[in-house]
């Protein structure tokens, strides 16, 4: 009999655009779906990459809008690509109502920037070049250090050392237990309770105020104790001369509690007037229960007195403890900021300690050894060392004089010796050179790799360098060894034959730039 319009629901329409097809390397373009739906539908977009070979730079919110019992829903997407060519936008996912719907492919073109050679100058790439390490932004480090200490030792100041200002209630806390309980029947005089016929509530913190008192000034269980049980324990008290304290007075204090009680568990509803006296009947108990107290005897004055000194050495050694923890902080921020910096082992050498970095950065000795003189820059002073001549050879050599620091089987090694020849003498600079490589062997050197060519000093002097690689005894009288590198100069000057050996740990950071040091020191004396 009414007439009614009934419609029919229609399908979803998903639809594409974007705003250009050509773009520069680094322009975005910008990507807009449509759909056109039901109020009621549900409509997921597509998230993340889903774009590649483009990439999505942002996604919109949704615009919604409304037509009639439809709604048109609007998402952009900014998208982008770095590398010129033709690209495809590849077909986008709508789901709607758990019903896949696809948009169309599209393609987009990434151009060039024009660039003209004509007007633009070209230059040639810089040629490689090395750049030695430089700590020279140890003052930037250095303030940034600093700056770090500051915000944490500003930080542990505020948070743990610095006395707060004390809220209101902290305030009351630090009261003692008269003060405190003198003050909450001020609140509750002055509180809206009696006045909103909160009689249960006025109540109970009537009662709390005097039980908390109690508990804490003549130190009872005041707080879980019935009525009959405190009143009996003020009794006791009052009987023992421990609290001298009226038996009026706590006849009316039992009195309120009981009436309390009712109030509290029987909601009896006495008359405001009644409940104001009752306030000032628990104010009275409280005065009366503080002069009743006797004096403290010097025992329990030596109590209090051990009990404070005990509080502030535990107050102190909190202080301790803070500032232990505060101190730690800064080192453990300064060493891992002078960790990144300039890098683990630089730290822990610079901290610990490391043979070979002391002997490279302490203070060097150019000396003379021998004659004719090698003239050389070493970390110590080399000793000089008896070296027994084999038989064979006495009656060839005119003398040998060798200088050492170190020995083979430590962390590092250096030895300069000078031999001369009788005259007449034909000398080998090979067999000298396979002589120095065996007493190395006898010395107790393993698997022992020779390598050999020509060598010319800084100064000009001319030789043959044998270096290589061998294994070591690590602990005299064991059979551990350790990898170790070597280089034995040698030198035929004037009749003389000069040789300077160096040996070292292969995993020693600092002992090739020792080595360098000294190899390029080297130099010679005739006269």
């Amino acid at each position: 009999m009414f007439p009614a319009v009934i419609k029919a629901q229609t399908s979803p329409e998903v639809s594409s655009v974007i705003d250009t097809t050509q773009i520069k390397i680094g322009e975005q373009l910008h990507f807009e779906i449509r759909v056109k739906t039901d109020t009621t539908a549900l409509v997921v977009f597509p998230e993340g990459q889903t774009f590649t070979p483009l990439e999505m730079v942002e996604a919109t919110d949704i615009d919604t809008f409304r037509t009639e019992d439809r709604f048109d829903l609007i998402r952009k997407y900014a998208l982008t690509q770095f590398d010129s060519g033709h690209y495809t936008v590849p077909r986008q996912k709508v789901v709607i109502n758990n019903r896949e719907f696809y948009t169309d492919s599209l393609r987009v073109t990434v151009n060039d920037i024009a660039v003209d050679t004509t007007a633009q100058k070209m230059y040639d790439i810089k040629p490689v070049q090395e750049v030695s390490g430089s700590y020279s932004g140890w003052i930037r480090f250095l303030l940034w250090g600093l700056l770090g200490a500051l915000v944490i030792a500003a930080a542990v100041y505020w948070f743990f050392i610095r006395k707060k200002p004390l809220t209101e209630e902290e305030k009351e806390a630090l009261l003692p237990p008269f003060d405190r309980a003198l003050l909450g029947l001020k609140k509750l005089e002055e509180s809206r309770y009696l006045i909103q016929s909160q009689y249960k509530e006025y109540y109970s913190e009537l009662t709390h105020i005097v039980r908390e008192y109690l508990e804490e000034e003549i130190h009872i269980s005041a707080m879980e104790s019935t009525t009959e049980e405190l009143v009996a324990k003020l009794e006791m008290l009052q009987e023992a001369g421990k609290l001298k304290l009226e038996k009026s007075t706590i006849d009316n204090f039992k009195a309120v509690l009981q009436k309390a009680d009712l109030v509290k568990f029987a909601r009896s509803r006495p008359d405001t007037r009644v409940a104001e006296e009752d306030r000032k009947i628990i104010e009275h108990v409280v005065v009366r229960t503080r002069e009743a107290i006797p004096e403290p005897t010097e025992e329990e004055l030596l109590q209090q007195e051990a009990y404070r000194a005990e509080l502030e050495r535990k107050r102190r050694k909190k202080r301790r403890i803070t500032l232990a923890i505060a101190a730690g902080c800064i080192v453990v921020l300064l060493a891992g900021a002078a960790t990144v910096y300039f890098g683990y082992h630089q730290v822990k050498d610079t901290v610990f300690g490391h043979p070979t970095r002391e002997l490279l950065h302490g203070e060097w000795v150019s000396s003379e050894y021998g004659y004719p003189a090698i003239v050389m820059e070493t970390p110590r002073v080399l000793r000089r060392t008896k070296v027994d001549i084999p038989d064979a050879m006495k009656e060839a050599v005119s003398a040998n004089q060798t200088f050492t620091y170190g020995s083979l089987m430590g962390s590092f090694h250096i030895s300069a010796s000078v031999t001369t020849f009788r005259q007449g003498v034909e000398f080998k600079v090979e067999d000298a050179i396979k002589g120095a490589v065996a007493t190395i062997e006898q010395q107790g050197a393993k698997n022992m790799l020779v390598k050999q060519e020509e060598f010319t000093t800084p100064s000009g002097a001319k030789g043959i360098k044998v270096f290589g690689s061998m294994d070591i005894i690590a602990v005299p009288g064991s059979e551990k060894t350790v990898k170790a590198n070597y280089v034995i100069l040698n030198f035929n000057e004037k009749g003389a034959f000069e040789q300077v050996t160096i040996v070292y740990h292969r995993d020693d950071r600092y002992a090739p730039e020792i080595e360098e040091r000294i190899i390029n020191s080297i130099d010679f004396k005739n006269q």
